[in-house]
């Protein structure tokens, strides 16, 4: 049931080491202990630790990454997603992290459901994802017909799976979470979307943002 299949070794410097401190506001004060899926080098959990006195845990596919992180973090798994979750404590965490993670795996909705035992009765996961729809994507593909990898973002080269804002609200909701929060993130500053959404009567208003980040609990 291995969910990583894909080498991560060549990423370009620097890949592993974003702190995503915009996701910091998405983190309850009362949040103790916490668990970040491709927590890289850490930065993140790190920060948590640092400024809430969090148990910070950590699980990295990137071997370089999760040795720098262990120094960092109360933990780190060095491993598969789905493999981890052997070493993962059950009704523990106030917070499970996924930054930028589902869309890699080969089969995101069986880590969702088996995360929900990992969490303590208060539990939450916290989640960006990108967007498919986004702006700059869309009028690429509508437009020019493009639909070209990349080494990072929306079409990083190593995605396997596609979210929009409303599949990410029926994976959770079909899987079973409560959404407390979705919100758009990183939007567009083009006048040419903003003169077509309000010609759409803000019908199209998802496609403004690169990424949505979602708060959910188990039902």
């Amino acid at each position: 049931m291995g969910c990583d299949i894909l080498n991560q070794s060549n990423r370009p410097v620097g890949y592993y080491e974003n702190t995503r401190e915009e996701m910091l506001r998405y983190v309850s004060d009362g949040a103790r202990k916490t668990l970040e899926f491709g927590c890289g080098t850490g930065g993140f959990s790190a920060m948590l630790k640092d400024r809430l006195g969090t148990e910070s845990w950590g699980v990295e596919i990137n071997s370089t990454a999760a040795n720098k992180a262990s120094k960092k973090l109360d933990k780190v798994i060095a491993s598969d997603a789905m493999l981890a979750l052997a070493e993962i404590p059950d009704d523990y965490f106030d917070c499970v992290i996924f930054f930028d993670v589902l869309e890699h795996l080969v089969d995101p909705y069986a880590l969702l459901e088996t995360i929900k035992g990992k969490l303590s009765e208060k539990g939450v996961i916290i989640a960006s994802i990108p967007n498919i729809r986004y702006y700059r994507i869309l009028s690429d593909l509508v437009l020019r017909g493009n639909w070209d990898y990349k080494d990072h973002g929306v079409l990083d080269k190593t995605h396997l799976r596609f979210f929009t804002k409303k599949s990410i609200i029926k994976v959770f909701d079909r899987l079973g979470y409560d959404i407390l929060k979705i919100e758009g993130m990183h939007p567009t500053s083009s006048r040419t979307f903003s003169i077509l959404n309000t010609i759409m009567l803000n019908r199209t208003s998802d496609v403004r943002y690169k990424h949505f980040a979602v708060v959910v609990r188990p039902k």
